[in-house]
């Protein structure tokens, strides 16, 4: 019963973290563009004129 009084503000801690994280993330456009890196991969776009 005696770890709980640890156990509960270190879990409150580590939520508050997380949210924090997530709002900063949101802040910061981390997510604006997520279907850039996933098609990346995909099509093959490149800038430098091919070698024929």
């Amino acid at each position: 019963m005696p770890s709980l009084y640890i156990l509960i503000p270190v879990a409150m801690i580590f939520c508050g973290l997380a949210v924090w994280a997530l709002f900063w993330a949101l802040e910061n456009e981390q997510f604006k563009d997520a279907d850039k890196e996933a098609s990346r991969i995909l099509f093959d776009q490149d800038d430098k004129p091919s070698k024929k």
